[in-house]
């Protein structure tokens, strides 16, 4: 399975021909319980993004990751090895070099599901390259799923702690902070309401924290979807993001830290083919 979108294209221009050049988002091969490729993260249960006008909600609650992987699944367990990747900064606050990241990140995960929705335990184990190459072990995990609730309705959620890094948060969390590893908590939680069998609405909020870097963020909204036709969706969210940051920002030169809020207003047209 392979697949694309046009998505952060540097090509794009209205001078003449607005072209975009493809992004990779999938290539994977599944054979007899194995999967191979760039696919979604074994610590990522999908099924736990809600409905929202981006992809995934309030993503700075969740994990979102797509590497490259090998993955073996047996009835309820999944075990991978996946690409290893040290986000973060050293002692002067430089980016660290990828240089050492040799030994794969491994991901163990538990999956539950029945008629009532599911639940996935995952843990990651993967070893960090600081700056002065020294490697360190870290440890992670999250927990995740989807309730159905009554005819339509759905509780979905996403509780994650430990040295997650780049794994939690899309990237607003370090794996290592000025050559300390850093450890994160957080999670997100949305229901989805169904006020017929068509016009739904989905309330989320998502918010992570980290110790050394002192990241707060969070990010809360509502919506109101329903299908025009059955392959056409449209809808509009209202949402507030917030960031009150304890330490100064990677890449702001006068030592400010990253804080301030923005409200918004999207409207969302989905054509599914």
């Amino acid at each position: 399975m392979i697949e694309i979108d046009f998505v952060g294209s540097q090509q794009g221009n209205g001078t003449v021909s607005n072209s975009y050049s493809p992004r990779l988002r999938h290539a994977v091969i599944h054979y007899q319980g194995f999967t191979l490729g760039q696919t979604w993260s074994t610590l990522v249960n999908t099924s736990a993004f809600p409905e929202t006008a981006n992809l995934g909600g309030p993503l700075i609650g969740e994990s979102m990751v797509r590497q490259a992987l090998v993955r073996y699944s047996s009835n309820n367990w999944q075990f991978s090895l996946e690409n290893p990747n040290t986000y973060g900064t050293d002692a002067k606050g430089k980016p660290l070099s990828k240089a050492d990241d040799v030994v794969p990140d491994a991901v163990i995960r538990f999956n539950i599901s029945g008629d009532w929705g599911n639940i996935s335990v995952a843990t990651l184990v993967r070893q960090l390259s600081a700056s002065d190459s020294d490697q360190t072990l870290a440890l992670g995990g999250s927990i995740a799923g989807k309730i159905l609730v009554g005819r339509q309705d759905d509780l979905r959620f996403v509780l994650s702690h430990g040295n997650l890094g780049r794994y939690f948060a899309t990237g607003g969390i370090q794996d290592i902070y000025r050559d300390q590893v850093e450890t994160s908590s957080g999670g997100m939680m949305a229901y989805r309401h169904y006020w017929n069998d068509s016009l739904r609405s989905t309330l989320f909020y998502g918010r992570s924290l980290s110790d050394i870097q002192q990241v707060d963020r969070s990010h809360y909204g509502i919506n109101l979807f329903t299908n025009f036709t059955p392959a056409l969706v449209i809808g509009a969210e209202l949402g507030r993001y917030r960031v009150d940051d304890g330490q100064p920002a990677w890449g702001l030169n006068d030592g400010s830290n990253y804080q301030g809020a923005s409200d918004y207003l999207q409207l969302i047209m989905q054509y599914s083919f």
